[in-house]
Protein backbone atom coordinates (compact mmCIF):
# COMPACT_ATOMS: atom_id res chain seq x y z
CA UNK A 1 0.00 0.00 0.00
CA UNK A 2 1.35 3.30 -1.01
CA UNK A 3 2.02 5.81 1.70
CA UNK A 4 0.22 9.17 1.83
CA UNK A 5 3.52 10.96 1.76
CA UNK A 6 4.05 9.75 -1.83
CA UNK A 7 1.10 11.83 -3.03
CA UNK A 8 1.42 15.47 -3.97
CA UNK A 9 0.31 17.70 -1.13
CA UNK A 10 -3.26 18.88 -1.33
CA UNK A 11 -2.09 22.46 -1.07
CA UNK A 12 -0.22 22.09 -4.35
CA UNK A 13 -3.45 21.48 -6.24
CA UNK A 14 -5.29 24.19 -4.41
CA UNK A 15 -2.61 26.81 -4.93
CA UNK A 16 -2.27 26.08 -8.60
CA UNK A 17 -5.86 25.74 -9.70
CA UNK A 18 -8.02 26.14 -6.59
CA UNK A 19 -8.92 22.40 -6.96
CA UNK A 20 -8.07 19.74 -4.38
CA UNK A 21 -8.44 16.09 -5.43
CA UNK A 22 -8.01 13.23 -2.93
CA UNK A 23 -8.20 9.54 -4.02
CA UNK A 24 -8.94 6.66 -1.63
CA UNK A 25 -8.22 3.05 -2.60
CA UNK A 26 -10.04 0.33 -0.68
CA UNK A 27 -8.77 -3.27 -1.13
CA UNK A 28 -10.95 -6.39 -0.47
CA UNK A 29 -10.41 -8.75 2.56
CA UNK A 30 -8.97 -11.87 1.06
CA UNK A 31 -5.71 -13.47 0.35
CA UNK A 32 -3.81 -10.87 -1.53
CA UNK A 33 -0.52 -9.11 -1.44
CA UNK A 34 0.24 -5.48 -2.02
CA UNK A 35 3.26 -4.35 -3.87
CA UNK A 36 4.85 -0.95 -3.70
CA UNK A 37 3.43 0.01 -7.07
CA UNK A 38 -0.17 -0.61 -5.89
CA UNK A 39 -0.79 -3.96 -7.68
CA UNK A 40 -2.71 -6.57 -5.58
CA UNK A 41 -2.55 -10.28 -6.43
CA UNK A 42 -4.39 -13.34 -5.12
CA UNK A 43 -3.55 -16.65 -6.84
CA UNK A 44 -2.65 -14.75 -10.00
CA UNK A 45 -5.95 -12.83 -10.14
CA UNK A 46 -6.31 -9.20 -9.27
CA UNK A 47 -8.25 -8.42 -6.16
CA UNK A 48 -11.46 -6.47 -6.17
CA UNK A 49 -11.01 -2.94 -5.08
CA UNK A 50 -12.98 0.19 -4.61
CA UNK A 51 -11.73 3.62 -5.38
CA UNK A 52 -13.33 6.67 -3.83
CA UNK A 53 -12.37 10.16 -4.83
CA UNK A 54 -13.35 13.50 -3.48
CA UNK A 55 -12.73 16.85 -5.11
CA UNK A 56 -13.02 20.11 -3.30
CA UNK A 57 -13.31 23.20 -5.49
CA UNK A 58 -12.63 26.48 -3.81
CA UNK A 59 -14.53 29.13 -5.71
CA UNK A 60 -14.83 32.57 -4.14
CA UNK A 61 -14.03 31.19 -0.72
CA UNK A 62 -16.75 28.48 -0.73
CA UNK A 63 -15.81 24.80 -0.65
CA UNK A 64 -17.80 22.38 -2.77
CA UNK A 65 -17.29 18.61 -2.50
CA UNK A 66 -17.77 16.15 -5.36
CA UNK A 67 -17.74 12.45 -4.53
CA UNK A 68 -18.04 9.25 -6.54
CA UNK A 69 -17.36 5.53 -5.99
CA UNK A 70 -17.25 2.39 -8.04
CA UNK A 71 -19.88 -0.22 -7.31
CA UNK A 72 -17.65 -2.90 -5.85
CA UNK A 73 -17.90 -5.02 -2.70
CA UNK A 74 -17.12 -3.40 0.59
CA UNK A 75 -13.61 -3.64 1.83
CA UNK A 76 -11.85 -2.66 4.90
CA UNK A 77 -8.65 -1.17 3.66
CA UNK A 78 -8.15 2.25 2.26
CA UNK A 79 -5.32 3.76 0.37
CA UNK A 80 -4.69 7.25 -0.86
CA UNK A 81 -3.44 7.39 -4.41
CA UNK A 82 -1.88 10.10 -6.48
CA UNK A 83 -3.08 10.74 -9.99
CA UNK A 84 -1.14 12.13 -12.90
CA UNK A 85 -1.75 15.84 -13.20
CA UNK A 86 -2.44 15.48 -16.93
CA UNK A 87 -5.50 13.30 -16.16
CA UNK A 88 -7.14 15.85 -13.91
CA UNK A 89 -9.52 18.29 -15.53
CA UNK A 90 -8.86 21.55 -13.84
CA UNK A 91 -11.25 24.41 -13.55
CA UNK A 92 -9.81 27.78 -12.71
CA UNK A 93 -11.54 29.89 -10.16
CA UNK A 94 -13.78 32.61 -11.47
CA UNK A 95 -12.02 35.21 -9.40
CA UNK A 96 -8.69 34.37 -10.97
CA UNK A 97 -10.16 34.54 -14.46
CA UNK A 98 -11.81 37.87 -13.86
CA UNK A 99 -8.59 39.27 -12.42
CA UNK A 100 -6.53 38.14 -15.39
CA UNK A 101 -9.10 39.41 -17.91
CA UNK A 102 -9.55 42.78 -16.24
CA UNK A 103 -9.10 45.57 -18.75
CA UNK A 104 -6.45 48.17 -18.07
CA UNK A 105 -7.70 51.53 -16.93
CA UNK A 106 -7.66 54.28 -19.48
CA UNK A 107 -5.46 57.32 -19.01
CA UNK A 108 -7.47 60.05 -17.26
CA UNK A 109 -7.60 63.35 -19.11
CA UNK A 110 -6.34 61.90 -22.39
CA UNK A 111 -9.57 62.80 -24.17
CA UNK A 112 -9.29 66.42 -23.00
CA UNK A 113 -5.71 66.54 -24.23
CA UNK A 114 -6.91 65.34 -27.64
CA UNK A 115 -9.54 68.10 -27.59
CA UNK A 116 -6.88 70.72 -26.81
CA UNK A 117 -4.70 69.56 -29.70
CA UNK A 118 -7.64 69.73 -32.10
CA UNK A 119 -8.35 73.27 -30.87
CA UNK A 120 -4.81 74.42 -31.62
CA UNK A 121 -4.86 72.87 -35.09
CA UNK A 122 -8.24 74.38 -35.99
CA UNK A 123 -7.08 77.81 -34.80
CA UNK A 124 -4.05 77.66 -37.08
CA UNK A 125 -6.28 76.57 -39.97
CA UNK A 126 -8.53 79.62 -39.51
CA UNK A 127 -5.48 81.89 -39.53
CA UNK A 128 -4.17 80.31 -42.73
CA UNK A 129 -7.56 80.67 -44.44
CA UNK A 130 -7.56 84.34 -43.52
CA UNK A 131 -4.10 84.92 -45.01
CA UNK A 132 -4.79 83.20 -48.38
CA UNK A 133 -6.05 85.75 -50.91
CA UNK A 134 -8.06 85.29 -54.10
CA UNK A 135 -9.34 81.76 -53.43
CA UNK A 136 -12.99 81.10 -52.58
CA UNK A 137 -13.76 79.46 -49.23
CA UNK A 138 -15.51 76.54 -50.95
CA UNK A 139 -12.45 75.89 -53.12
CA UNK A 140 -10.21 75.92 -50.04
CA UNK A 141 -12.57 73.42 -48.41
CA UNK A 142 -12.49 71.19 -51.50
CA UNK A 143 -8.67 71.22 -51.65
CA UNK A 144 -8.51 70.39 -47.96
CA UNK A 145 -10.92 67.47 -48.40
CA UNK A 146 -8.96 66.19 -51.41
CA UNK A 147 -5.67 65.99 -49.52
CA UNK A 148 -7.45 64.48 -46.54
CA UNK A 149 -8.67 61.69 -48.79
CA UNK A 150 -5.10 61.04 -49.97
CA UNK A 151 -3.81 60.84 -46.40
CA UNK A 152 -6.68 58.85 -44.93
CA UNK A 153 -6.98 56.13 -47.61
CA UNK A 154 -3.63 54.41 -46.75
CA UNK A 155 -4.49 54.56 -43.06
CA UNK A 156 -7.79 52.81 -43.68
CA UNK A 157 -5.98 50.10 -45.64
CA UNK A 158 -3.37 49.73 -42.90
CA UNK A 159 -5.97 49.42 -40.12
CA UNK A 160 -8.18 47.14 -42.30
CA UNK A 161 -11.31 49.12 -41.45
CA UNK A 162 -12.70 49.19 -44.97
CA UNK A 163 -14.04 52.25 -46.76
CA UNK A 164 -17.74 51.90 -45.94
CA UNK A 165 -17.94 50.89 -42.29
CA UNK A 166 -20.63 48.82 -40.56
CA UNK A 167 -23.88 48.70 -42.48
CA UNK A 168 -25.98 49.98 -39.59
CA UNK A 169 -23.64 52.96 -39.06
CA UNK A 170 -23.39 54.16 -42.66
CA UNK A 171 -26.37 56.55 -42.48
CA UNK A 172 -24.83 58.22 -39.42
CA UNK A 173 -21.43 58.40 -41.13
CA UNK A 174 -22.93 60.01 -44.22
CA UNK A 175 -24.84 62.48 -42.07
CA UNK A 176 -21.69 63.24 -40.10
CA UNK A 177 -19.80 63.88 -43.36
CA UNK A 178 -22.48 66.15 -44.79
CA UNK A 179 -22.96 68.23 -41.64
CA UNK A 180 -19.26 68.46 -40.82
CA UNK A 181 -18.22 69.52 -44.32
CA UNK A 182 -20.93 72.20 -44.48
CA UNK A 183 -19.88 73.54 -41.09
CA UNK A 184 -16.29 73.77 -42.39
CA UNK A 185 -17.35 75.62 -45.55
CA UNK A 186 -19.46 78.11 -43.59
CA UNK A 187 -16.63 78.76 -41.12
CA UNK A 188 -14.11 79.43 -43.92
CA UNK A 189 -16.56 81.77 -45.60
CA UNK A 190 -17.21 83.64 -42.36
CA UNK A 191 -13.47 84.02 -41.71
CA UNK A 192 -13.02 85.62 -45.12
CA UNK A 193 -15.92 88.04 -44.65
CA UNK A 194 -15.42 89.30 -41.08
CA UNK A 195 -12.69 89.58 -38.41
CA UNK A 196 -11.08 86.28 -37.47
CA UNK A 197 -11.95 86.50 -33.78
CA UNK A 198 -15.59 87.44 -34.41
CA UNK A 199 -16.13 84.52 -36.79
CA UNK A 200 -14.41 82.12 -34.38
CA UNK A 201 -16.43 83.28 -31.38
CA UNK A 202 -19.77 82.83 -33.16
CA UNK A 203 -18.70 79.48 -34.60
CA UNK A 204 -17.76 78.12 -31.22
CA UNK A 205 -21.06 78.93 -29.64
CA UNK A 206 -22.00 75.42 -30.82
CA UNK A 207 -21.82 73.75 -27.35
CA UNK A 208 -25.00 75.59 -26.38
CA UNK A 209 -26.77 74.30 -29.47
CA UNK A 210 -25.27 70.87 -28.84
CA UNK A 211 -27.11 70.72 -25.51
CA UNK A 212 -30.41 71.67 -27.15
CA UNK A 213 -29.99 69.16 -29.98
CA UNK A 214 -28.91 66.43 -27.55
CA UNK A 215 -32.12 67.08 -25.63
CA UNK A 216 -34.13 66.62 -28.85
CA UNK A 217 -32.35 63.66 -30.44
CA UNK A 218 -30.45 61.92 -27.63
CA UNK A 219 -33.13 62.46 -24.95
CA UNK A 220 -30.72 64.24 -22.64
CA UNK A 221 -32.22 66.42 -19.97
CA UNK A 222 -32.79 70.13 -20.68
CA UNK A 223 -33.18 72.51 -17.74
CA UNK A 224 -33.68 76.21 -17.16
CA UNK A 225 -29.92 76.65 -17.13
CA UNK A 226 -29.72 75.55 -20.76
CA UNK A 227 -32.23 78.26 -21.66
CA UNK A 228 -30.21 80.87 -19.75
CA UNK A 229 -27.02 79.84 -21.52
CA UNK A 230 -28.79 80.04 -24.87
CA UNK A 231 -29.91 83.60 -24.13
CA UNK A 232 -26.33 84.54 -23.21
CA UNK A 233 -25.07 83.03 -26.46
CA UNK A 234 -27.57 84.90 -28.60
CA UNK A 235 -26.68 88.11 -26.75
CA UNK A 236 -23.02 87.57 -27.60
CA UNK A 237 -23.85 86.98 -31.27
CA UNK A 238 -25.84 90.22 -31.37
CA UNK A 239 -22.98 92.19 -29.80
CA UNK A 240 -20.61 90.85 -32.43
CA UNK A 241 -23.00 91.32 -35.37
CA UNK A 242 -24.08 94.81 -34.18
CA UNK A 243 -27.18 95.21 -36.33
CA UNK A 244 -27.81 98.83 -37.47
CA UNK A 245 -31.27 99.05 -35.91
CA UNK A 246 -29.64 98.63 -32.50
CA UNK A 247 -26.18 100.16 -32.96
CA UNK A 248 -26.81 102.79 -35.63
CA UNK A 249 -25.47 103.18 -39.15
CA UNK A 250 -21.87 104.00 -38.29
CA UNK A 251 -20.36 100.82 -36.94
CA UNK A 252 -16.70 100.62 -36.05
CA UNK A 253 -14.39 97.65 -35.65
CA UNK A 254 -15.49 95.68 -38.73
CA UNK A 255 -13.55 94.68 -41.83
CA UNK A 256 -14.81 96.01 -45.14
CA UNK A 257 -18.46 96.96 -45.47
CA UNK A 258 -21.26 95.96 -43.19
CA UNK A 259 -22.89 93.74 -45.84
CA UNK A 260 -19.94 91.37 -45.81
CA UNK A 261 -19.90 91.53 -42.02
CA UNK A 262 -23.51 90.43 -41.72
CA UNK A 263 -22.96 87.68 -44.34
CA UNK A 264 -20.09 86.38 -42.26
CA UNK A 265 -22.21 86.53 -39.10
CA UNK A 266 -25.00 84.48 -40.68
CA UNK A 267 -22.51 81.95 -42.08
CA UNK A 268 -20.76 81.59 -38.72
CA UNK A 269 -24.08 81.11 -36.90
CA UNK A 270 -25.22 78.46 -39.39
CA UNK A 271 -21.84 76.77 -39.10
CA UNK A 272 -22.20 76.68 -35.33
CA UNK A 273 -25.52 74.86 -35.66
CA UNK A 274 -23.97 72.44 -38.16
CA UNK A 275 -21.04 71.78 -35.85
CA UNK A 276 -23.46 71.12 -32.99
CA UNK A 277 -25.31 68.57 -35.13
CA UNK A 278 -21.97 66.94 -35.94
CA UNK A 279 -21.18 66.65 -32.23
CA UNK A 280 -24.47 64.88 -31.60
CA UNK A 281 -23.95 62.46 -34.49
CA UNK A 282 -20.42 61.61 -33.33
CA UNK A 283 -21.69 60.86 -29.85
CA UNK A 284 -24.37 58.66 -31.40
CA UNK A 285 -21.75 56.72 -33.38
CA UNK A 286 -19.48 56.35 -30.33
CA UNK A 287 -16.57 53.90 -30.40
CA UNK A 288 -18.19 51.43 -32.78
CA UNK A 289 -16.49 53.04 -35.80
CA UNK A 290 -12.79 53.80 -36.23
CA UNK A 291 -12.13 57.54 -36.15
CA UNK A 292 -10.24 57.43 -39.47
CA UNK A 293 -13.39 56.12 -41.12
CA UNK A 294 -15.33 59.07 -39.71
CA UNK A 295 -12.79 61.50 -41.19
CA UNK A 296 -12.92 59.58 -44.48
CA UNK A 297 -16.67 60.17 -44.86
CA UNK A 298 -16.12 63.81 -43.93
CA UNK A 299 -13.49 64.24 -46.66
CA UNK A 300 -15.27 62.32 -49.44
CA UNK A 301 -18.67 63.95 -49.01
CA UNK A 302 -17.09 67.37 -48.53
CA UNK A 303 -14.97 67.00 -51.67
CA UNK A 304 -17.93 65.97 -53.82
CA UNK A 305 -20.03 68.81 -52.47
CA UNK A 306 -17.29 71.41 -52.98
CA UNK A 307 -16.52 70.32 -56.55
CA UNK A 308 -20.18 70.55 -57.55
CA UNK A 309 -20.72 73.91 -55.85
CA UNK A 310 -17.54 75.58 -57.18
CA UNK A 311 -18.28 74.29 -60.69
CA UNK A 312 -21.74 75.83 -60.57
CA UNK A 313 -20.40 79.14 -59.24
CA UNK A 314 -17.44 79.16 -61.64
CA UNK A 315 -14.98 80.06 -58.86
CA UNK A 316 -12.09 77.73 -59.76
CA UNK A 317 -8.85 79.69 -59.28
CA UNK A 318 -5.24 78.80 -58.57
CA UNK A 319 -3.48 80.61 -55.72
CA UNK A 320 -1.49 83.67 -56.76
CA UNK A 321 1.85 82.46 -55.37
CA UNK A 322 3.55 79.21 -54.52
CA UNK A 323 3.45 79.99 -50.81
CA UNK A 324 -0.34 79.96 -50.80
CA UNK A 325 -0.32 76.53 -52.47
CA UNK A 326 1.87 75.17 -49.68
CA UNK A 327 -0.47 76.77 -47.16
CA UNK A 328 -3.40 74.94 -48.76
CA UNK A 329 -1.58 71.63 -48.29
CA UNK A 330 -0.77 72.57 -44.69
CA UNK A 331 -4.47 73.30 -44.09
CA UNK A 332 -5.25 69.78 -45.28
CA UNK A 333 -2.66 68.16 -43.01
CA UNK A 334 -3.77 70.16 -39.97
CA UNK A 335 -7.38 69.35 -40.82
CA UNK A 336 -6.63 65.62 -40.70
CA UNK A 337 -4.93 65.98 -37.34
CA UNK A 338 -7.67 68.19 -35.93
CA UNK A 339 -10.52 65.95 -37.05
CA UNK A 340 -8.78 62.80 -35.80
CA UNK A 341 -8.05 64.25 -32.36
CA UNK A 342 -11.56 65.70 -32.04
CA UNK A 343 -13.18 62.37 -32.92
CA UNK A 344 -10.95 60.49 -30.45
CA UNK A 345 -11.71 63.08 -27.77
CA UNK A 346 -15.46 62.62 -28.20
CA UNK A 347 -15.04 58.86 -28.08
CA UNK A 348 -13.22 59.06 -24.74
CA UNK A 349 -14.93 61.98 -23.01
CA UNK A 350 -18.40 63.46 -22.67
CA UNK A 351 -19.37 66.25 -25.04
CA UNK A 352 -19.42 68.83 -22.22
CA UNK A 353 -15.75 68.69 -21.15
CA UNK A 354 -14.64 68.51 -24.79
CA UNK A 355 -16.65 71.62 -25.62
CA UNK A 356 -15.18 73.40 -22.60
CA UNK A 357 -11.65 72.63 -23.74
CA UNK A 358 -12.31 73.79 -27.28
CA UNK A 359 -13.32 77.28 -26.11
CA UNK A 360 -9.58 77.91 -25.90
CA UNK A 361 -9.95 78.52 -29.63
CA UNK A 362 -11.57 81.87 -28.82
CA UNK A 363 -8.50 83.04 -26.92
CA UNK A 364 -6.20 81.87 -29.70
CA UNK A 365 -8.33 83.64 -32.31
CA UNK A 366 -8.00 87.02 -30.56
CA UNK A 367 -4.29 86.41 -30.08
CA UNK A 368 -3.69 85.50 -33.74
CA UNK A 369 -5.83 88.39 -34.96
CA UNK A 370 -3.87 90.94 -32.95
CA UNK A 371 -0.36 89.50 -33.44
CA UNK A 372 -0.40 88.25 -37.04
CA UNK A 373 -3.16 90.33 -38.67
CA UNK A 374 -2.67 93.56 -36.77
CA UNK A 375 -6.38 94.06 -36.09
CA UNK A 376 -7.35 95.07 -32.56
CA UNK A 377 -10.79 93.82 -31.45
CA UNK A 378 -13.50 96.30 -30.47
CA UNK A 379 -15.09 96.41 -27.03
CA UNK A 380 -18.34 95.11 -28.53
CA UNK A 381 -16.51 92.09 -29.87
CA UNK A 382 -14.86 91.47 -26.52
CA UNK A 383 -18.22 91.77 -24.74
CA UNK A 384 -19.86 89.33 -27.16
CA UNK A 385 -16.96 86.93 -26.80
CA UNK A 386 -17.28 87.08 -23.03
CA UNK A 387 -21.00 86.25 -23.18
CA UNK A 388 -20.45 83.29 -25.49
CA UNK A 389 -17.47 81.93 -23.56
CA UNK A 390 -19.38 82.17 -20.28
CA UNK A 391 -22.41 80.38 -21.71
CA UNK A 392 -20.45 77.58 -23.35
CA UNK A 393 -18.29 77.16 -20.26
CA UNK A 394 -21.40 77.07 -18.10
CA UNK A 395 -22.92 74.33 -20.24
CA UNK A 396 -19.73 72.27 -20.12
CA UNK A 397 -19.14 72.71 -16.38
CA UNK A 398 -22.73 71.89 -15.52
CA UNK A 399 -22.70 68.67 -17.52
CA UNK A 400 -19.33 67.77 -16.07
CA UNK A 401 -20.63 68.28 -12.55
CA UNK A 402 -23.75 66.19 -13.16
CA UNK A 403 -21.74 63.32 -14.65
CA UNK A 404 -19.25 63.38 -11.78
CA UNK A 405 -22.08 63.08 -9.26
CA UNK A 406 -23.55 60.12 -11.10
CA UNK A 407 -20.23 58.30 -11.14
Amino acid sequence: MADREHCPPESDFAAADHVTVVFHKVASHGEHSSSEDGRCCSDGEPSKEEIHFRAWRYLDGDAEEDTAASKLPDSGESQTLSWPESHVTRKAASTGQSASQEKPKRCPGLGLFYAFLSTVFFSIISLLVKTIQGVHAIEISGIRCFFQMLFIAPLLIYHKTGFLGPRNKRPYLMLRGFLGSNAMILLFYAVQQMPLADATVIMFSNPVFTSLLAWVFLKERCTIWDCVFTVFTLTGVILIARPPFLFGEHIQGIEGNYTNHIKGTIAAFAGAVGAACTMVVLRKIGKSVHYYLSVWYYAVIGFIECVITVSILGEWKLPFCGQDRWLLMLIAVLGIAGQSFLTKALQREEAGPVALTRTVDVVLAFFFQFIFLGHAPSWWSLGGALCIVLSTSGVALRKWYINSRKS
